[in-house]
């Protein structure tokens, strides 16, 4: 677990080492940004010109605010990160406070279990159990082992061995599915924060080509959305560390009832508490994968559903009309050419067939003799 949280760290390194290689695309942008302010201030003087009318010069400004953004693109990134960067820290001393908690919890747990008259004949200080105080503990009429003799020895060591058995089995079961799902938990952690990472990345190595096609007229919204998805994908790790830090809380209650439960019954099996425990850290696993809809709460980032669903509507609506009309020329085709012969004339109507034929080779006149009744 302590290597998948070392992990984060070394993303962030990733993001620091791959910040710089936004530089390579600022001389693009800059010329790119050249071009587009020379046809926006010219389109705007020459309409001033035409119309007789003062020229505003502070529409005119906007190329050239993009222009120093884009040379000094760095700055505006780091200032931007620099904004955002105290919500990240806030929410991420919230899940080490929460992880504080469940270590110290899960050392007390194991103090308590300790303690226990079970983990003390089965297990023991050396991890071979207690034979002597089993034999006390289920015989309490021969505490002192007189009236065992040689064949109730020998039971006794079998009886012994499967309750050792049993009982080392069933907390290896908790153990290790305890494990597995804390394992999967901690992954889908790091699994979103990669992704973030990496998106982070492109947005900021393409971020100078972005604000220089946000200088073209037409593209002017490009820029909002850039900054929209930059933010939205930064806030990825705070959603995600104030995800954690609930579960972390769940995972502080279930752990106190596990305490409570062995301290009252002198031992840890398979409960509703220890069921809740599992599911929640099932949860945790699938909840980890709606951060980036939670961040969108935020600030929404869209543009791509809205393109799929015109897509989508495209397709089923042409669907519709292709079934409309193969419907409508069977029914037309049905009830005579009529419709052929007033809409495209008779020329036209002779150069294509129905789907029923009024008569064939044979001479059938079924479909005639049908619609007039006979």
């Amino acid at each position: 677990m302590d290597n998948l949280t070392g992990l984060q760290a070394t993303l962030q390194q990733v993001y620091d080492q791959m910040l710089p290689l936004c530089g390579s695309l600022i001389g693009t942008a800059q010329g790119l940004a050249g071009l587009a302010a020379l046809l926006y201030i010219a389109v705007r003087v020459w309409r001033h010109i035409a119309a007789a009318e003062p020229i505003d010069f502070f529409p005119l400004l906007r190329p050239f605010a993009l222009g120093i953004a884009i040379l000094l693109f760095p700055a505006v990134i780091a200032v931007i990160n620099g904004v955002l960067q105290p919500v990240v820290g806030a929410t991420n001393n919230m899940v080490q406070n929460s992880n504080q908690a469940i270590a110290l919890l899960l050392q007390q747990k194991a103090e308590a279990v300790k303690k226990t008259d079970a983990w003390q004949m089965f297990v023991g200080s050396d991890g071979e159990g207690d034979r002597d105080k089993w034999y006390k503990y289920t015989h309490p009429n021969d505490p002192g082992d007189t009236g065992e003799g040689i064949l109730g020895s020998i039971g006794n060591d079998m009886k012994f061995a499967m309750a050792k058995a049993s009982y080392n089995f069933r907390n290896s079961i908790k153990e290790w599915m305890s494990e597995v799902l804390q394992l999967l938990y901690e992954a889908a952690a790091l699994c979103i924060n990669t992704i973030r990472t990496f998106q982070l990345i492109v947005l900021a190595i393409l971020g100078p080509l972005v604000f220089g096609i946000a200088v073209f007229d037409g593209f002017q919204h490009t820029l909002t959305v850039w900054m929209a998805r930059y933010i939205n994908v930064f806030l990825w790790l705070p959603v995600a560390n104030i995800f954690g830090s609930i579960i972390g809380k769940v995972q502080q209650n279930m752990i106190q009832l596990d305490i409570s439960q062995i301290q009252s019954s002198g031992d840890t099996f398979f409960s509703s508490t220890d069921t809740c425990y599992l599911i929640f850290l099932l949860i945790g696993i699938v909840g980890y994968f709606t951060v980036p809809g939670t961040a969108n709460y935020i600030v929404h980032a869209g543009g791509g559903n809205a393109l799929l669903h015109k897509v989508n509507t495209l397709v089923i609506s042409s669907s519709r009309s292709a079934g409309s009309l193969i419907s409508g020329g069977m029914t037309a085709d049905a009830y005579g050419n009529q419709r052929e012969n007033v809409s495209q004339g008779m020329a036209a109507t002779a150069m294509t067939g129905g789907y029923f034929k009024d008569k064939d080779d044979n001479g059938s006149n079924y479909q005639k003799d049908k619609l007039s009744g006979k």
